[in-house]
């Protein structure tokens, strides 16, 4: 069982930066792949950035979607149970509900593959 906790949204002019971190609990936090994604108002919810656990098949692997590359970067610490999406050159288009997740599966771009979910946090980019 793992639960996951995020922090870091807010209110943020475009252009400008936020930290989100996603805090773990469990023992077993290096064996997931961890993602984040986002969720816009009648938007499904859609792949942002993960990074592979470095004890399974991915080994470590860092994964961008197409819309953040260059601007976020995902950072995980297996000691302290946490990963951290560090996003640079927000636009407006960039706000929605952050969620962290926690796979065992394969494929970390599809939400199906995650077997848990924080509760999430909003990021605002104002024009």
């Amino acid at each position: 069982q793992v639960q996951l906790v995020e922090s870091g949204g807010g209110l943020v002019q475009a252009g400008g930066s936020l930290i989100l971190s996603c805090a773990a609990s469990g023992r077993t936090f290096s064996s997931y792949t961890m993602g984040w994604f986002r969720q816009a108002p009648g938007k499904e919810r859609e792949f942002v950035s993960s990074f592979g656990s470095s004890a399974r098949w991915s080994g470590g692997r860092i994964d961008y979607a197409d819309s953040v590359k260059g601007r976020f970067a995902i950072s995980r610490d297996d000691a302290k149970n946490t990963v951290t999406l560090q996003m640079n050159a927000l636009k407006p288009e960039d706000t929605a509900v952050y969620y962290c997740g926690a796979s065992l599966l394969s494929d970390p771009r599809r939400a199906t593959s995650y077997n848990y979910w924080g509760q999430g946090t909003q990021v605002t980019v104002s024009s």
